[in-house]
This record gives structure tokens, C-alpha cells and sequence, in this order.
């Protein structure tokens, strides 16, 4: 008994020994901040809002000389509807990743990851929030409700939800990377949704891209998408151009979507923008078009940023309810 008391002693200590080795780093972020926002043609009452969260990032090497790495975001979180979840639970944004050097890497995202069209679906250079993004996008919002008729529009995206898969690869080509994401099938995805995308830097200055993606859904339903841009950074300017386009097996949902943008980084401290955004909705005869100034001002940890943007025809619909016009600040600090 003593012997092999000893010997599964020695076993453990050998295991705790080993397992040093592997032993990763921890690391913690935040940030806190105060939203404020207001448009025209609703009454939202009190449009101030809190914004904080704080995320977990963890990794370590293996013999290989591979890496791993994990990120939890605690926050006001969301439901991971492939679990069955009906309620936010404690983390937001989770992810893991597994760094393979010159093959790459793969990560998993239980929750916030975007497919390899979505992270691109809108790339041009901006202060603050893409011009679509900046005005509330529904009828009614809080106790105000809205008198346009319908709601905005945004750029032209595909399918992405909880617990998918993304491989990426700037090692094949120098100044090439290749962004791959699948999305396996659940009770909303009838079908798995493959989307790839690659962008080429090879010139200073100069970003070139191209994405397609899916809809992850089948039939008449399904959708291809597809996007292209370019980005040209001379000195404190940056402007860029893109085009974007769905394609359904149906009679309807072949959109096009086309958006223009120019920043100017006045000093290290302050950026300024003018974004142009437009979605035609070949199922309507009016066009959704947003306008959008931003800017961004930081100092030590803490930014103060903000946008005045235009929408006409919101949703694609005619008529003077649809032309929203508002504003959004945002003041933050990282710590």
C-alpha cells in the first residue's frame, strides 16, 4: 500500500509540475460610459443610457508552439439561443481561439462573433458609427413612438449567430488574409452558411476587398450576398468606396447597398468623418439614403464621440414621416 501511495504521490507532483508549464496569462479590461442620444418625429423621454463592461482575456502556448485563447465579456449579456437559453445570462461577447502560425487560426464563438461577409459588411473609414447605424432602426423605441412607417435599413450582411466557426490566414500571400466562417444548421439556420473573404494590403496605404456570404436559408428564402470595397489612407486622410448586393432564389430580396466615406485625423487626439450610405430595396421604388458627420476626441483613457445623421425614405418608404433626422453622443473611459 505504501508503494503505491508513493507512486501516485510522485504522479501528481510530476502532474502539477507539468501543468506549469502550460500556465497562461490573465488579463482584465473595462470600460464605462454614458450614451445620449435624440431624433425628430418621436418622444423617447429619458434617451440617457449607461454603457459598461468588462472582459476576460486569457491564453498560453503549447509545445507546438501553438497558442490558445479566450475572451469573456461581462456584461448585461445574451442569450445563447443554440443552448436553449431564454434569458441574458452573465456574459456577452465569448470567444476561444486556437493560433496555428503560418496555418492560421480557428476560433470559436459561442456569442458576438460576426461571419467573414458581416465583419466586412460596412468598412468605410468612419469617426464614430457607420451612417445607418447611428439612428435608431425600429418604428418605436422606449415609451416614443415613431411616426415614420417604417423601419431602417442597414447594410447588406449574412448569416451569423452564436456557436460559429472562423479560420483565418494572412500568412498565405504577403499582404493577402483569408477569413473563412461557418455557421452549422439549428431551428432558425435551415441550412449551414459558408461565407469567405479576403482583403489585399500590399501597397501602402491601399486596402482592397471582396466577401460573399449566405443567408443560411433554404428554398425560395436563400440568399446570396456578396461585397466589394476599397480604402485609400494618404497621410491624415482616408476615403473609401463599396458595394454591396443580395441575390435570392425568390421573386424579391435582390438589394444593392452602396456606401462612401471620408476621415480626416485632424491631430492624435481628433478624427473627423462624412459617410454617404445608400440601399436600394428593388422591391420599392424609393431608395433609403443616410448622411452622416462624426467625429471622436480622446484624451488620456477617456473619448467623447458623436454623429449628426439624415435618413430619407427610412425603410425604403416615400413620404415626409420618413425623413429622420438625429443625433448620438457617447462619452467613455477604458480602464
Amino acid at each position: 500500500m505504501n508503494t503505491f501511495k508513493k507512486i501516485g504521490l510522485t504522479a501528481l507532483a510530476g502532474s502539477l509540475v507539468a501543468t506549469s508549464v502550460f500556465a497562461g496569462e490573465m488579463s482584465v479590461s473595462g470600460s464605462a460610459g454614458i450614451n445620449w442620444e435624440g431624433q425628430d418625429k418621436t418622444d423617447s423621454g429619458n434617451t440617457f443610457r449607461m454603457a459598461d463592461s468588462i472582459t476576460f482575456s486569457g491564453g498560453g502556448e503549447l509545445d507546438n508552439g501553438f497558442t490558445i485563447a479566450a475572451s469573456f465579456e461581462l456584461d448585461q449579456g445574451a442569450a445563447d439561443t443554440k443552448a436553449g437559453a431564454t434569458a441574458s445570462g452573465p456574459f456577452d461577447s465569448h470567444s476561444f481561439t486556437l493560433g496555428m502560425g503560418d496555418l492560421g487560426s480557428i476560433t470559436f464563438a459561442g456569442h458576438g462573433g460576426s461571419s467573414a461577409l458581416g465583419a466586412v459588411d460596412d468598412v468605410m473609414p468612419t469617426a464614430y458609427e457607420e451612417p445607418w447605424d447611428i439612428l435608431n432602426t425600429s418604428t418605436s423605441s422606449g415609451a416614443g413612438v415613431y411616426s415614420a412607417s417604417a423601419a431602417s435599413v442597414g447594410a447588406i450582411g449574412s448569416a451569423g449567430d452564436d456557436n460559429m466557426f472562423t479560420y483565418n490566414n494572412s500568412a498565405l500571400v504577403d499582404g493577402l488574409s483569408l477569413t473563412v466562417s461557418y455557421l452549422p444548421s439549428d431551428s432558425t439556420y435551415t441550412d449551414s452558411a459558408t461565407d469567405l473573404a479576403i482583403a489585399y494590403t500590399g501597397v501602402e496605404g491601399l486596402t482592397v476587398g471582396w466577401a460573399t456570404g449566405e443567408n443560411g436559408l433554404s428554398g425560395t428564402s436563400a440568399i446570396d450576398t456578396e461585397t466589394m470595397y476599397i480604402k485609400y489612407a494618404y497621410g491624415p486622410v482616408t476615403v473609401g468606396y463599396q458595394e454591396s448586393s443580395q441575390e435570392a432564389n425568390g421573386t424579391t430580396n435582390d438589394d444593392e447597398y452602396t456606401s462612401m466615406g471620408v476621415s480626416y485625423a485632424v491631430n492624435d487626439s481628433l478624427s473627423i468623418s462624412y459617410g454617404v450610405t445608400e440601399y436600394d430595396d428593388k422591391n420599392s421604388t424609393t431608395d433609403q439614403e443616410t448622411t452622416a458627420i462624426g467625429f471622436s476626441y480622446t484624451m488620456g483613457s477617456m473619448t467623447l464621440a458623436g454623429a449628426h445623421a439624415t435618413v430619407d425614405n427610412q425603410g425604403n418608404a416615400a413620404g415626409a414621416s420618413n425623413d429622420v433626422t438625429g443625433y448620438e453622443l457617447d462619452l467613455s473611459f477604458a480602464f
